[in-house]
């Protein structure tokens, strides 16, 4: 999480550059010359809740309620309460990979049993071997768009997973956290969406990618009231409530911000189609083009490890993120991110490609 050492370049960071947008930190500033230094509602401001509650309801086309909704310290939190009041010692929860780190870490430290999948071919979900790893499963944990793949999810797929839990008990964790960033007129469907999983689905989301918010920490999760109120005995005491001008900065965010995140949007397609006009003429590296976040896992051909190559890297002068954090179908993978300015992104691809070169 520390910036790049002198003369180092960085495509690490899952951090957008942007500043958060000037309305959102007014109202923060508007909200603690009134008085927001106080403990609020273990359970997240109740307006900030009712918008949130409104804004999840239009996403499912179903109705939900302020009792659903739990306002967390950013999606990080709001994974831990619902994966710790969920997960029992001995319970198996399936990730499909390659999947941020931290899912595995928490269902490790609620003292279940991760089961890795790995994908098809196309890095989208192996459906058949989704089904078999699903047999009695206390939940499933992904997120949509991916990270690190930059794949989105189809409607198919996520109807595939809803009819392969028919019949059981197993619960959904669904992370949207860049569901706003999805390119070329892809098709977004939000898990909230398919009739076969919204009753077993927790919503996790978060304002760090869409709004520039990543130091603010906010987020919330949504979904079965009383999963939501097990995940908020858990956060209130690992974590407490979320400080309180923050959740009024968030209701705007919520309320009024999707415009800004439409701008950022239009300043990562640039960058995405950037990096992969340069990555195509790169030796040794093979890459899908993402269809949504700002990351790209690339295939390289070397005899490296990822976390080997990524330290040459380093050395020579970027630094990227390697694959095998991601899970063993990430192996042989770097993960790039675009969430920097094209200055940043061709001169590390610039060095990456002389690196490159001078291997082969």
């Amino acid at each position: 999480m520390a910036p790049p050492p002198p003369g180092v370049v960085s495509l690490a960071m899952g951090e957008p550059d942007f500043d958060t947008p000037e309305a959102i930190v007014s109202t923060a500033v508007t909200a603690l010359h009134a008085g927001a230094t106080h403990y609020v509602d273990q359970q997240g401001d109740p307006d900030l809740r009712s918008a949130v509650a409104g804004a999840v309801s239009e996403i499912a086309s179903h109705r939900y309620g302020v009792d659903q909704v739990l306002v967390t310290h950013g999606a990080t939190a709001g994974l831990a309460a619902a994966v710790l009041a969920v997960v029992n010692p001995g319970d198996k929860v399936v990730l499909p990979e390659p999947c941020y780190s931290l899912y595995s870490d928490l269902v490790r430290l609620a003292g279940g049993t991760p089961v890795l999948v790995p994908p098809g071919p196309d890095l989208h979900w192996d459906l058949d071997a989704l089904r078999t790893a699903l047999a009695g499963a206390r939940l499933i944990v992904f997120s949509n768009p991916c990270n690190p793949t930059g794949v989105v999810h189809t409607g198919a797929e996520l109807q595939a997973l809803g009819q392969a839990l028919q019949g059981t008990d197993t619960l959904v964790m669904a992370d949207e956290a860049y569901s706003t960033i999805v390119y070329d007129d892809v098709p977004f469907h939000s898990a909230l969406s398919v009739d076969e999983l919204r009753d077993r689905t927790i919503y996790c989301q978060t304002l760090s990618k869409a709004f520039a918010m990543t130091g603010w920490r906010v987020g919330y999760l949504a979904g079965p009231a009383d999963v939501i109120a097990a995940a908020t005995r858990i956060h209130m005491t690992f974590n407490g409530s979320v400080n309180a001008a923050v959740q009024r900065a968030a209701l705007t965010a919520v309320e009024h911000g999707q415009v800004f995140a439409e701008q950022m949007l239009a300043v990562y397609q640039k960058r995405r189609d950037a990096l992969f006009d340069r990555l195509i003429d790169i030796p040794c590296l093979s890459a899908r083009r993402p269809e949504g976040t700002f990351y790209a896992l690339a295939r390289y051909d070397l005899d490296l490890t990822s976390v080997e190559l990524t330290q040459e890297l380093r050395a020579a002068g970027v630094l990227v993120r390697p694959g095998a954090e991601y899970g063993p179908s990430g192996e042989g993978h770097l993960r790039f991110s675009f969430a920097t300015d094209l200055p940043v992104i061709d001169e590390a691809l610039a060095r990456l490609d002389r690196y490159l070169r001078s291997r082969s």
